[in-house]
C-alpha cells in the first residue's frame, strides 16, 4: 500500500473553503525536520496545510522513526489556525503523486502552493552505490518531483499570480552521489516549471538550505560546518522556512525561476 490517510487527521477547516490558501508540503516526517519547520511557518502566515510523510524511509535511517510525529505536527499547525491533512505516501511509486492530489482535493480543496521537501538520501559514492539505490534516489528525488509538478499544473485552479512551486535541493555529491545527482535533476525539473507553467501565473524556485542538522550530522561534520560558516553556526529549519514563507507570499512573486542559496554564506 503506497498511500494511507488517518481519519483523525482529516481536514479541520475553519471558516469558508477559500478563507485560507492551501499548501501541499511533501517530506514532513519528523518534528525537527525542515519540512515541519516550513509547515509551521506557513500555517502561522495563514495557510492551510496538507503534508506527506513516509515512515519506512525513517526506519532505514540512523535517526529512526519518530512515533506520533504526524499527529504532533498536525496539532502544532492547528494551534496556528490551520486546517491540516496528513498522508503517508510512498513517492517511489509513480502512481502516488496523483493519488496524493486526489486525496488532498477531496478533503481540503485545490492546492495553491506545492513545497517539495521529500527525499531519498543514503550516503554512497561512485564505487559503492548499488543500482537499486541509484534507481530509488531518482524515483523519489527526480521522478516524483516531476509527477507532483505535473499534477499540480494539470489541476491548478487558484487565482493567477498566487501559485507557488518550491523544491528543496542540495549540491552535495562527493560520497553522496545518487542523492546529489538526483537533486540536480530536481533543480532542472522545478525550474522548467517557471516557464512551462507561466500561462497559469505560477512561480517556481529551488532553495538550497545548506547544512541543516536535523539529527543526521556526525559531530565532526557539525564542527566542520560551523567553522566554515561566516556566521559561525549551522542553519536551522526556521531559516529555510522564512525564505519559503516569503517566496509563497504576494511580495515574493517577482522571484521566479531561481536556485536560491540559503546557507549563511557557506562557500
Amino acid at each position: 500500500m503506497t498511500i494511507r490517510t488517518d481519519h483523525d487527521e482529516r481536514a479541520r477547516r475553519q471558516g469558508p473553503p477559500a478563507a485560507r490558501p492551501l499548501a501541499l508540503i511533501t517530506g514532513v516526517g519528523r518534528t525537527v525536520g525542515i519540512g515541519a519547520g516550513i509547515a509551521r511557518r506557513l500555517a502561522a502566515s495563514g495557510w492551510d496545510i496538507a503534508f506527506t510523510y513516509w515512515s519506512p524511509y525513517d526506519d532505514r535511517m540512523s535517526w529512526g522513526r519518530e512515533p506520533g510525529a504526524s499527529e504532533a505536527i498536525g496539532r502544532a499547525l492547528a494551534e496556528q489556525g490551520a486546517a491540516t491533512f496528513a498522508i503517508e505516501a510512498d513517492l517511489a511509486d509513480p502512481d502516488t503523486p496523483a493519488r496524493v492530489f486526489d486525496e488532498v482535493e477531496q478533503w481540503m480543496g485545490n492546492v495553491t502552493a506545492l513545497v517539495m521537501c521529500h527525499c531519498e538520501s543514503v550516503d554512497s559514492g561512485l564505487l559503492d552505490t548499488t543500482v537499486e539505490s541509484f534507481d530509488r534516489h531518482f524515483a523519489v528525488n527526480a521522478r516524483a518531483t516531476w509527477l507532483l509538478i505535473r499534477e499540480y499544473g494539470r489541476r491548478f485552479a487558484a487565482d493567477r499570480g498566487t501559485g507557488r512551486i518550491i523544491g528543496l535541493t542540495s549540491d552535495h555529491t562527493v560520497g553522496n552521489l545518487p542523492y546529489g545527482a538526483s537533486k540536480g535533476a530536481l533543480d532542472r525539473i522545478t525550474l522548467a516549471a517557471a516557464h512551462e507553467l507561466a500561462h497559469l501565473g505560477v512561480t517556481a524556485n529551488v532553495v538550497n538550505p545548506g547544512p541543516v542538522d536535523t539529527g543526521w550530522m556526525p559531530e565532526e561534520v557539525r564542527e566542520h560546518c560551523v567553522r566554515s560558516a561566516p556566521l559561525g553556526r549551522l542553519g536551522t529549519p526556521q531559516d529555510t522556512a522564512h525564505l519559503v514563507d516569503f517566496l509563497c507570499s504576494r511580495e515574493g512573486e517577482w522571484i521566479n525561476g531561481q536556485l536560491l542559496m540559503s546557507n549563511g554564506g557557506l562557500a
